[in-house]
C-alpha cells in the first residue's frame, strides 16, 4: 500500500495511506485517548469526541478516530486547544454518568475513569439533570444500566460487525438518548443471543454479566455438596486477571485455587467434551448411514443455539441433539456420580466456570433439568472466578500446580481440550469419526484444515473412501452464510461447526477484558493476536496429552459400560440430549 509523509508533534513519519489519524499515531508511538474507537476501526462515528486533535488542512479540531491522514499533514496532539477540548469532552460525559465507581463491577477496567485521569477532567464541572435511567436485569446473563452508558456506541458496532443482528441501537433523541434493544425492550424480550460480546467492548459498567458469586455463598451455607467444573478456554485466559501474559496456560494453578475455595470436587469439563464427541460423532455417522438430516451442525455453543431458534426456527433439525459439554457433565454428576457416591442429587450443587455469558441462560432452560433438578446450578464467568479468588485472599501467582480430581470423571484427552477454540469441536469429532470409519487412528492426529481464526473455513476430507465436506464458522454473520445455503437447499456440507463468538470460546463474552491501556506489558498488536495466543495455549495442552482422541478416554469407556450402555442409547438420550424450539423474536410485552 502507498505511504504518506506526515508529522506528529513535529516529528516526521511515514505511514500507510488510508489510516485514520488515531491508527497512524498509535503506529508511531502515540496514544490518543478515545472511548468510541476499538479494535482497529470498530468505531461509532466519532461519537465520544475524546480523541480530538489539530491537523493541517482541517477546519478546527478533528476526531482522530475517523479523520484520514494525508500527504504532508501535520498533527498536533498536545496544543492547549486540543488538550482543553479533550478534557471538555470527558467532563461532559461525566456530567451524565453515575459515579458510583467504588461499587461498579468495571472498577479497574473502566476506560472512562482512565481517560478522565489522563485528560485531567475536573469533578463536578457541569451539574444538572441526568438522563432517565433504565436498569435491565431480566435475563440470567447480562445486566444493562444506562446510568453508566456514555453513548460511545461500541456495543452497537460490535453486535452489528460480528452478528449482523442489530440488537442494540440508539433509542430516543437528544438528551433522552440511550443505547437499548428496539423500543427500550429488555434483552429478555428481544432476539439477543446473550453472547456477551457487547460486554467485552463496553468501556464502562453499562453492560456486565449478571454475577452469581452470592449464589455460591448461599449454596455453601445451605450445606450443599459442591462440585465445580471448568471449561477448556478458562485455563487459557484466567492468568490474565493476575498479570500474566495473554496465552499463558494456568491449568494447575486454577485447580489449586478451586480446591482452596472449598469445592468438594474439582473436575474438568474436558471429560464431558470427550463424552460429547462420543455422542455427536456417532449421531453424525448414524445420520450418514441412515439417510438422516444433513448437514449436521454442532450444538455446543448456547449463543449459536439461541440464534438458530430465533432466526432459523425452520432448520432446527440440522442441529445435533447433544447438550453442550458442561450440561452433559452436570447431568452425569447428578445421576451416575450421585449414585456412585451415595449422595441425593438434590444435595449436590454443580458450578460451571465458563468463558461464556450465554451459558448462564442455557442452564435455566427447561430442557436442562429433570423433575425440577437442574443439570447445572450456577455458572460463573472467567472474570467472576478471578473475583472470587481475589476476594478469598488467594495469591494466585504463588499457587502450586495441582491436578483435577481423578475419580469417575477426572480423565480427559487432547480432543476435549481443543473444544475451546474455533474448529476444535470439528477436529475432535473428526478424530473419532475417522477411527469409527477406518478402524485406525488418524496418523497425523491434527486436522490442520479446520484450524485458524478465519470466521468461515471449509475443507474436504477423504476418509475410508468417503468424501466428507465440512465447514467451520464463528460469529453469526458467518453462520448466516451457511444457514442460508441450507435453507435454500444447496448446502454442500456433511458436518458444520458453529460457535457464537468470533474465534470460539477463547474469545467468549465472559473472558478477561483485552484493553491495551490496562495491559502495558503486552505486544503492541495484542488486539489482533490475543485470540490466537489463547488458542495456542489449548493446542499446546492437546499436544502434551498422552491420549488425544475422545474414544480412548478409559473413564468414558467405563461410563458407557457401567451406566449408559452405548453412544446414543436410550439412557444416553435421556441424560445427554435435548430438543430445540423456534422462538418469537419480539414477543408481546
Amino acid at each position: 500500500m502507498a505511504k504518506v509523509n506526515i508529522k506528529i508533534e513535529g516529528q516526521a513519519y511515514q505511514v500507510e495511506e488510508g489510516l485514520t489519524i488515531l491508527q497512524a499515531a498509535k503506529e508511531c508511538g502515540y496514544e490518543i485517548p478515545t472511548l468510541c474507537a476499538f479494535n482497529n476501526g470498530e468505531c461509532s462515528l466519532a461519537s465520544c469526541r475524546v480523541c480530538l486533535v489539530e491537523a493541517t488542512g482541517a477546519r478546527g479540531l478533528v476526531a482522530s478516530c475517523v479523520y484520514p491522514v494525508a500527504e504532508g499533514m501535520e498533527i498536533k496532539i498536545s496544543t492547549p486547544k486540543a488538550v482543553e477540548a479533550r478534557r471538555f469532552s470527558v467532563e461532559v460525559l461525566l456530567s451524565n454518568h453515575n459515579m458510583n465507581c467504588q461499587q461498579c463491577e468495571k472498577n479497574g477496567n473502566c476506560e472512562l475513569l482512565h481517560v478522565a485521569k489522563i485528560t485531567g477532567a475536573r469533578d463536578g464541572k457541569f451539574l444538572g439533570e441526568k438522563t432517565p435511567v433504565t436498569v435491565d436485569q431480566l435475563t440470567p446473563s447480562i445486566v444493562r444500566d444506562t446510568s453508566k452508558c456514555v453513548l460511545c456506541g461500541r456495543c452497537v458496532a460490535r453486535c452489528n460487525a460480528i452478528h449482523g443482528t442489530g440488537i442494540l441501537g440508539f433509542e430516543n433523541r437528544g438528551f433522552n438518548t440511550i443505547v437499548a434493544p428496539a423500543e427500550n425492550r429488555s434483552f429478555a424480550d428481544s432476539p439477543c443471543i446473550l453472547c456477551g460480546q457487547c460486554v467485552n467492548v463496553c468501556p464502562t459498567g453499562a453492560l456486565m454479566e449478571k454475577s452469581e458469586i452470592t449464589e455460591i455463598d448461599a449454596a455453601k451455607k445451605a450445606g450443599k455438596y459442591m462440585v465445580v467444573q471448568t471449561a477448556p478456554a478458562v485455563r487459557a485466559a484466567l492468568g490474565e486477571e493476575f498479570g500474566m501474559k495473554i496465552g499463558t496456560p494456568v491449568t494447575g494453578k486454577m485447580v489449586a485455587a478451586l480446591k482452596r475455595l472449598g469445592f468438594d470436587k474439582v473436575y474438568d469439563t474436558n471429560f464431558a467434551a470427550d463424552l460429547t464427541i462420543m455422542e455427536e460423532a456417532n449421531e453424525l455417522l448414524a445420520r450418514i448411514k441412515d439417510g438422516g438430516v444433513l448437514p449436521m451442525i454442532t450444538s455446543c455453543s448456547p449463543g449459536w443455539v439461541n440464534y438458530a431458534e430465533y432466526y432459523y426456527g425452520d432448520q432446527l433439525d440440522h442441529l445435533s441433539s447433544c447438550k453442550s459439554p458442561h450440561q452433559m457433565q452436570g447431568a452425569i454428576i447428578k445421576s451416575y456420580f450421585a449414585e456412585q457416591k451415595g449422595i441425593d442429587p438434590k444435595d449436590i450443587c454443580v458450578v460451571s466456570i465458563m468463558p461464556c455469558t450465554a451459558k448462564k441462560y442455557e442452564k435455566e432452560r427447561p430442557e436442562m433439568q429433570e423433575d425440577g433438578i437442574k443439570d447445572v446450578d450456577i455458572v460463573l464467568t472467567t472474570r467472576e472466578l478471578a473475583k472470587l479468588i481475589k476476594r478469598s485472599g488467594i495469591n494466585f501467582n504463588m499457587l502450586p500446580d495441582e491436578e483435577f480430581d481423578q475419580d469417575i470423571m477426572g480423565e480427559y484427552t487432547g480432543a476435549g481440550v481443543i473444544f475451546g477454540t474455533t474448529g476444535g469441536v470439528m477436529e475432535a469429532a473428526l478424530r473419532t469419526a475417522y477411527y469409527a470409519l477406518t478402524g485406525k487412528e488418524h496418523e497425523a492426529i491434527k486436522f490442520e484444515a479446520v484450524r485458524g481464526m478465519l470466521g468461515l473455513k471449509e475443507a474436504t476430507l477423504n476418509i475410508a473412501g468417503k468424501e466428507i465436506k465440512v465447514a467451520v464458522a464463528s460469529g453469526m454473520r458467518n453462520a448466516k452464510v451457511l444457514m442460508d445455503q441450507i435453507r435454500e437447499g444447496n448446502s454442500p456440507y456433511t458436518f458444520i461447526e458453529i460457535m457464537g463468538c468470533p474465534g470460539g470460546c477463547v474469545n467468549g463474552g465472559g473472558q478477561p477484558f483485552v484493553k491495551p491501556m490496562f495491559l502495558p506489558n503486552e505486544d503492541a498488536n495484542i488486539l489482533e493476536t490475543y485470540r490466537e495466543k489463547r488458542a495456542q495455549a489449548l493446542y499446546s495442552e492437546d499436544e502434551r496429552q498422552a491420549l488425544r482422541q475422545s474414544h480412548n478416554n478409559t473413564q468414558i469407556q467405563a461410563l458407557y459400560k457401567e451406566f449408559l450402555g452405548e453412544p446414543n442409547s436410550h439412557k444416553a438420550h435421556e441424560l445427554l440430549h435435548t430438543t430445540y424450539k423456534a422462538r418469537e423474536r419480539f414477543p408481546e410485552k
